[in-house]
Parts: structure tokens; C-alpha cells; sequence
């Protein structure tokens, strides 16, 4: 084991999963009960960060991409950059990584019904 590994914290890619969901979850506003709750995939790089000399740690980096149900009509985008900041700001807050990239997939709409609409097809 070389110096920079001795001591150094690993964190396993599901864990950075976890946050970046619980994250999306804390940035979106409740959803009914029959939605499925934000979930994510990450891949965290290593990269050594210079030539390898004493003290020097190898810098992490996670590309995250997470999956949404959001209410319809909503400010979709709005609501998605809520979550790359969010995720981008617990990520690095609580992993401690750099997060470059947060890549939200919208996966469904869920259409409000509230008092007075119509449920149904909407055009």
C-alpha cells in the first residue's frame, strides 16, 4: 500500500447513491403515495492528482444520474435544477467528492388533481 492509500476513506458507489436519492427526495415537494421515490446510479472515478508525491490524495469525483417522478403541471425544470443542486451540494458535503455531473431523468408524470379538476386524459 502506498503512501496516499494509507488512511484514506473509500466510499462504495452505493452509498454516494444513497445520498444523491435521499437528496432528490429532500429537493422535490411530496408526490402521492403510489409514486416511486427518487433513486440513483453513480460512478465514482479516482484519478491521482499529480505526480504521486508524498501527501498527495488521489481526488473523487462522482457522475450521478437520478431518476424523478414529478407532478404535472409543475416547472419541470425548475424542479430538476432544485435536484442537481441539492444532490451536487450533499454529495460534496457529506462524501466529500467533486460532483461534475447530475443528470436527472424525468421517468413519469404525475397530473394534479386538485379540487375542482377533472381526472381523466389531458390534452
Amino acid at each position: 500500500m502506498v503512501a496516499p492509500e494509507r488512511g484514506a476513506t473509500r466510499i462504495a458507489d452505493r452509498v454516494v447513491a444513497k445520498i444523491a436519492s435521499r437528496a432528490a427526495r429532500e429537493a422535490l415537494p411530496p408526490l402521492p403515495d403510489d409514486a416511486v421515490p427518487p433513486h440513483a446510479t453513480v460512478v465514482v472515478r479516482r484519478q491521482s492528482s499529480g505526480a504521486g508525491g508524498p501527501g498527495e490524495h488521489p481526488t473523487h469525483s462522482a457522475h450521478v444520474r437520478v431518476s424523478v417522478e414529478l407532478g404535472y403541471p409543475s416547472d419541470i425544470g425548475g424542479q430538476c435544477n432544485a435536484v442537481r443542486r441539492q444532490v451536487a451540494q450533499r454529495v460534496e458535503a457529506l462524501a466529500g467528492m467533486e460532483v461534475p455531473e447530475v443528470a436527472v431523468q424525468v421517468e413519469r408524470l404525475h397530473l394534479a388533481h386538485g379540487p375542482g379538476s377533472v381526472k381523466g386524459r389531458t390534452r
